[in-house]
């Protein structure tokens, strides 16, 4: 069981033209750790720059200033278009001792999305001596008319097997008349360097709320389980090979009620012996907070019945008037593990761009980094 929730934040502060996102850490077996962000243009929709990352290596105590990183930069991508790498995790590939970092890209016209564009799982490794990540590559998929032709990995939670193949869940649009987004888990191998495709799961769609998308995946008591964010609510699912799953179900309380997660990602915690999930939801006197983004909750699951236990529900980074639905959690070891999460400063309407609607609540572009011990 959980004994200690300690959050802390790591910096705050931001110039009200843009702040700091998609915030998560990577930690080393040696207890150094690398945190990834990035800048979100104020005034736009998901308008993301190149990563920038910081070290440690007192196990999170204390950090180096943030570093642009060359290799994560925004590219040219043709016809006046770039493309930029987002929404990734770190996490450490014990198989080949390497930081691996995965996302997707996006692609901008003037700082605007280009939409309709085609999707790409990005990745990067990591030098811990020069503190610099690799120039990013994209996965290369089989060539298809489906959903590998156009999926990503964002803000997803990827799972390490014992022989050092990963399981990497990826999602992407459909095609019309049915662009629901549907979720696919890739079998990939990775030798320290390349990231290469071995097979593919079987697909899992559902129609309307733009269908599934930022899935999830952890392996516990010798199964696998898959947590899905669609627009009304968040689903679970548990298979046995990692690749075919269960029907997708809505995250529920063991009475059955909805536990009010909705439009908003969710990710696995094993710590101690037990399974949990790290979400937000509606209820929390938090209807000032953009699609009820705030505070970050982190209750146990019951792994055979697939739902929450509601007495064991505890805040795992706490709500100061921002959102703080892009996160990511971080294993140290089975007795710690890290959420680490930023004040997301875009507000609810009818002006989602105005920052002082969440500085007027005490939001000022925190990192947090909260450890969750056992």
């Amino acid at each position: 069981m959980i004994t200690t929730i300690e959050p802390h934040v790591i910096q705050e502060g931001y110039d009200r033209k843009t702040c700091w996102v998609q915030s998560r850490a990577g930690v080393f077996p040696d207890g150094q750790a690398v945190l990834t962000t990035q800048k979100l243009l104020l005034t736009g929709s998901d308008i993301f720059y190149g990563l920038h990352s910081r070290h440690s290596q007192d196990s999170g105590l204390s950090w180096s200033p943030l570093t642009a990183q060359a290799g994560l930069n925004r590219r040219p991508y043709g016809d006046g278009l770039v493309i930029c790498p987002c929404d990734g995790t770190p996490a450490w590939h014990k198989a080949s001792q390497t930081m691996l970092l995965t996302g997707h890209t996006a692609v901008y016209r003037d700082d605007s999305l280009a939409r309709p564009y085609r999707h790409f799982t990005f990745y990067s490794t990591y030098e811990p001596a020069s503190r610099c990540w690799a120039e990013w590559r994209t996965l290369d998929l089989p060539d298809a008319t489906g959903l590998l032709a156009s999926c990503g990995a964002g803000c997803t939670q990827r799972f390490d097997l014992p022989d050092g193949d990963i399981l990497l869940p990826v999602y992407g649009p459909g095609q019309p008349p049915a662009p629901d987004c549907s979720v696919v888990i890739l079998r990939c191998g990775f030798d320290g360097k390349t990231l290469t495709f071995k097979e593919a799961g079987q697909p899992l769609c559902l129609t309307g709320g733009r269908g599934f998308v930022e899935p999830s995946i952890t392996a516990y008591a010798g199964r696998f389980f898959l947590t899905l964010r669609n627009d009304s609510k968040g689903y679970v699912a548990s298979s046995e090979d990692g690749l075919h799953y269960s029907t997708p179900k809505p995250w529920c309380w063991e009475d059955g009620t909805e536990i009010g997660n909705y439009n908003t990602q969710q990710h696995w915690l094993v710590g101690g012996g037990d399974l949990y999930l790290v979400y937000t939801r509606r209820g929390a006197d938090n209807d000032h907070i953009f699609r009820h983004r705030a505070p970050l909750f982190i209750a146990q699951v019951d792994p055979e019945r697939l739902c929450l236990l509601r007495a064991t529900e505890r805040i795992a980074v706490p709500e100061k008037g921002a959102r703080l639905g892009n996160f990511g959690v971080t294993r140290v070891s089975d007795s710690e593990s890290w959420v680490v999460v930023s004040e997301w400063m875009q507000t609810t309407a009818p002006n989602h761009y105005d920052y002082t609607v969440c500085e007027k609540y005490g939001a000022n572009n925190r990192i947090w980094r909260s450890r969750i011990l056992f």
